[in-house]
């Protein structure tokens, strides 16, 4: 029986990760759900194409090395998710938000930003996780909390990057933390619930810590540190929201 329900769930995990790939390549470019574009000139992909891996008709190239290893990876974590589902949380809505943090990870990873679009149906769908979980007030103050917390981190980052900037003569325009990321942290603040929340962003600053000290430390085993590197933060809250989401009992 077990070898017969692998097939589908299989199945499910190659459409939950070309859908991931869709989105990481559309969105970011055009704000809509239109034909496929290729993730390295923007130029519009035929269906057929797209699906079977062929190379962009304008540059090209053949899929960035993120596309394959997404159609690998997620209907790997489909099927381990499937025998091995979270203890709370409807495996349904476990797809659904695999599907949905995979993409901001990803579009933040390549392109700095967590879109508006994303954002707005963040909210509803970590409201229903949340609510699922903990009910409706746990949901509501966690939201509230990752929201205002992350903003409270988002002003002292600008504040932060303006004071060197002023004292350095650096460049102010790349701050630690954007808008997006606290509209991401009320996202997971209203799945997670308070104060797992608050869990949440404690972790997320310790893997960033760790994974910014390893990158400074291969820049400078490269000669090549740059004080002040910007990097995406979206990953490492998804990463500690996702841990956290799928222990919590």
């Amino acid at each position: 029986m077990e070898n017969l329900i692998l097939i589908p769930i299989a199945i499910l995990g190659v459409i939950i990760a070309y859908l991931t790939n869709y989105l990481s390549d559309v969105l970011p470019r055009t704000r809509r759900f239109s034909t496929p574009v290729c993730a390295e000139c923007g130029e519009n992909r035929d269906a057929g194409g797209y699906l079977l891996w062929k190379k962009c008709p304008g540059c090209r190239k053949p899929p960035s090395p993120r596309f394959k290893v997404v159609i690998i990876l997620l209907p790997l974590i489909t099927i381990l998710l499937w025998f091995f589902p979270p203890h709370h949380l409807n495996i349904w809505l476990a797809y659904i938000c695999l599907f949905f943090l995979a993409a901001v990870a990803i579009i933040d990873i390549e392109h700095r930003v967590i879109l508006n679009e994303m954002s707005l149906a963040g909210v509803f769908l970590g409201f229903i996780v949340g609510y699922s979980i903990n009910g409706l007030a746990k949901t509501l103050i966690g939201g509230g909390a990752g929201f205002l917390i992350m903003l409270g981190l988002y002003f002292l980052g600008e504040l932060f990057a303006k004071y060197m900037a002023k004292k350095r003569g650096l460049d102010s325009s790349e701050v630690a933390l954007g808008f997006g990321d606290v509209n991401l942290g009320g996202i997971l603040g209203l799945m997670l619930g308070w104060p797992v929340i608050f869990a949440c962003l404690l972790f997320a600053i310790l893997i960033g810590g760790l994974i910014s000290a390893g990158l400074v430390a291969w820049m400078l085993l490269r000669k090549d540190y740059k004080p002040f590197t910007a990097i995406p933060y979206a990953p490492f809250l998804i990463l500690s929201g996702s841990i956290l989401l799928y222990l919590l009992k």
